[in-house]
Order: C-alpha cells, then structure tokens, then sequence
C-alpha cells in the first residue's frame, strides 16, 4: 500500500462547474467534514463565457471563476495537481507530483475534452484550434487569432455559432461551416434555427449548411479548407467546434464501468457503482428527462445540478433529493437577440412517435410596443395530446428570452398540463415583460388547447 500523504473526508478531482458546485454543497450541507479540491488549473474559467473572450470580454482573465476565493471563504482546501489514477481499493488518488490523498467520499468532475476527429486530414496543422477549458491554451489561441484576417469555423452548434459571432465582431472575416441543414439544427426546430441564421448572415457572417469538410489543407500550417465538392476555401485559422467527448480515461482505468459513448455510469444520487465514488458533470452519465434514453448533453447548469445533488447525498441518501434526468435547457444571444429551448423540440417529439400538438404565440416582450428596446417575441409550446402535459417549448425574443427559458424548464420539470399554465399567475411590467393580455406563455397555451379541443 502507498504512503499517503494526505487523509481527507471528500476529495473533488476538478474545479470546473461541478466540482465547484460539488465541493461548495457539500461543504454546507456537512461542515463538519474535510473538503479537498484537486485542480489542474489554478484559474479556473467560467465554461460559457469561453466563445466571448474572443470578443465581448476581450481576454480569458476577464472569464475568471474566483474558486480559489470561494473555496477558501468555506474552508475547502484546493491544491493544484493532476489526478494520474484511482485505487478504489485502497481509497486514494495518486497525482502527478506523486502525491497520494486517501479519502473516504471521492467527487469526480473531470468534465469533457474536445473533439478531434482523426478522419479529418490536416487537423493537426499549426493554426488549427479547438476550444477547451484550458486558459493557457485559450491565451495562447487568442493572440496567435489576433494576427489573421480570414477564419473558419467547423461546426454550428453553441460553441461554433458564438464564437463565430464573437470573431466578426472583433472584424475578423468568418466562415461558418455546418454539415447538417441548419445552424444550431441538433438544438432547435427550423422556425427558430432559421431566425438565428438570418440574423448571423445580417451581421456579416458567411454560413455554409449541408456542407461538409474533408480536409484542412496546409504545408505544416493551415492555407484553406477543402470541401466535399472538391472546392477549396482560403482559411488562414481553422476552430473545430465539432462537440465534445467525456474525460472519463481515469474512471475507466481505475474499472469504474462507463458507457458506450464514454460517460460514467452513475445512478440518481450521482454515484457509480462503487458507493463512495461520485461523478457529476461533462464526465458522468445522462439520462433525458422526457424520453429516459441516454443524453449527450454537456452544460454547465445540468454539472451544476448534478453536483448539488452529490453534495447533498454524500453521506447520507435522500429519497427527495435525487437527479430526475436531464432537461436540455439551451439558450444563447445574437447582440440583444436571445434563443432557447427547454424539453425536447417538436422535431424530437415527432421522431420519439409522441401523440402531441403544438400551440404557438407571437408578440412583443415590452407593453406598449412603442418602447425603445421593445423586442418580438415568440413562444412554442410541445405539448402532449393526451395528457395536456407540456413536453417541451421553445422562445426568440429579446434578452429576457434567457429568463423566459428557464420558466420554461420549470414548467417541464415539474410536468406542468396546459390547464395549470392557463391558470397560472404571472407578473407583468411594461419595462419588464409582455402585457398581462398577451403573455406569450398563456398564449402559446390557448393555441395549443385549442388543437386539443377540436380534434
């Protein structure tokens, strides 16, 4: 057996999203026990602020998450070492200095690694990125994006649209290149992704769908791209924003079971099969909230969930506090132009055979409409025929759409019919929402009653 150098109650390998969250629940939930948190960075970046350093935010210590300060406010002690393997055993964590912590709760929070794809030639040219949570990486990145003019962009999911947008807004000429038929198309239905792409080609960005890249072409760095036509296309930095994969290599090395697509098997309580190993964000296992099939979703609010419901069940199981499967809650901004999504799309519902309908409203989000910053709104609600549950919804508007989809996903999470939202009570303000007469959630719910009605 290994000499430790350091006992500890709960030991949380990374301080990203969940293993913040984890360390900090925990901590109030069982003061009394020891919290260590293992870092590899001792900066810790805030994950969806990453594309805006790019741009908005102009550098990556302007996208600090203070944990250091945070964890030192709750008496969590954070050291800053890489995790080299697991011996459940033994219950200890060798790193990378050779240091060895025993523990008897272990987090992990190893969180996701980008993808990069070994069928696509020329992706290991100099002037490739990707974009991981790594601010050395990402410092190192902006200053050599600085020197070009002419950048292309490989995939048009979140990371892809915002960092594009970010880039021509730095005046940066930008090309964002999708294989499927729209941007932000795995995302949203067509009624909301089209809006996003008219208003990106409004800004200057040149948006290629239904196109694909076989190869990123280059003598030691990159020159163009090579499409599947055979065209090439000048390029002087390519971004592979092509998704993200679980950083689950140590789990699975130290025999904790993982899925087929790399997650770790957890169950509702966050817990692997060995009961004193935890996982919780990038890393661990999903379930879909509506459809119960395994979910590829990698967000910072679903690590935070997950890792509060660790926290709160690290030494004792609560029968109310457990992980009810993931709601896809997505939303994102285009200038003061906000999208989201809770639930599944009515393009899920369709492919899943759910017996459903949809109700649809669209207004403004200020009253009167002749205010300055006044903004159309429109909301759709997926809701199932049978049941009036709602299974899902989806809002464009203003920047209040971000507040708006997280009624929405409250609405999902506690299965909500179309007569209880028809009944609710919501406040309204003329500065602040849109009129009490035209709330586009009550209205989006009259338009689907109504299909219900009369079919």
């Amino acid at each position: 057996m290994e000499n430790i150098n350091l006992k500890t109650d709960v030991l949380v390998i990374g301080s990203s999203a969940a293993g913040l969250v984890a360390a900090l629940t925990g901590k109030r939930v069982y003061p009394a026990k020891k919290f260590t948190v293992v870092t590899r960075f001792p900066k810790t970046l805030i994950p969806c602020g990453i594309p805006y350093i790019f741009g908005s935010v102009g550098s990556s210590d302007n996208d600090i998450l203070p944990a250091d300060k945070m964890f030192d406010a709750n008496n969590i002690e954070m050291q800053v070492d890489e995790a080299e393997s697991i011996q459940l055993k033994e219950k200890t964590v060798r790193f990378q200095s050779g240091k060895v912590i025993g523990y008897e709760k272990l987090v992990i929070g190893t969180g996701s690694l980008p993808i990069q794809p070994k069928w696509l030639k020329g992706a290991d040219l100099e002037n490739v990125f990707t974009v991981p949570k790594n601010k050395v990486y990402l410092d190192a990145m902006h200053e050599k994006l600085k020197l070009f003019d002419k950048i292309t962009v490989i995939g048009a999911g979140f990371i892809g649209v915002e960092i594009s947008d970010e880039l021509k807004k730095a005046g940066k000429e930008v090309t964002l290149i999708e294989k499927i038929p729209r941007i932000l198309g795995l995302a949203f239905d067509g009624d909301i992704s089209e809006r996003a792409d008219a208003l990106l080609r409004s800004r200057g960005l040149n948006i290629m769908t239904n196109t694909s890249v076989t190869e990123i072409s280059g003598n030691g760095k990159v020159d163009g791209v090579i499409l599947e036509n055979g065209e090439k296309m000048e390029a002087e930095a390519v971004i592979l924003a092509m998704g993200y994969r679980p950083n689950s290599k140590l789990a699975a090395d130290a025999g904790l079971p993982v899925s087929d697509r790399g997650f770790i098997k957890v169950d509702d309580y966050m817990r692997t099969n060995d009961p004193n190993v935890f996982a919780v964000g990038d890393c661990a296992e999903k379930r879909d909230f509506i459809t119960r099939k395994p979910s590829p979703v990698m967000l910072a609010s679903t690590a935070c969930a997950e890792a509060r419901i660790a926290g709160m069940n690290l030494f004792k199981l609560s029968a109310i506090k457990a992980f009810i499967g993931t709601i896809s809650i997505f939303s994102t901004a285009i200038g003061t132009t906000g999208f989201g999504v809770a639930g599944i799309t009515e393009t899920q519902a369709d492919a899943e055979n759910f017996d459903f309908v949809t109700g649809t409203f669209e207004g403004i989000d200020r009253h009167p409409g002749s205010l300055v910053d006044t903004h159309k709104q429109f909301v759709k609600l997926v809701v199932g025929k049978e049941s009036g549950v709602i299974l899902g919804g989806e809002v464009y508007g203003g920047l209040s759409a971000g507040e708006l989809t997280n009624t929405l996903g409250i609405i999902v999470q506690n299965r909500m019919t179309l007569n209880s939202l028809l009944t609710a009570q919501f406040g309204t303000h003329p500065l602040l929402t849109a009129s009490p007469a035209g709330y586009p959630l009550v209205k989006a719910a009259e338009s689907a009653a109504s299909k219900i009605m009369f079919k």
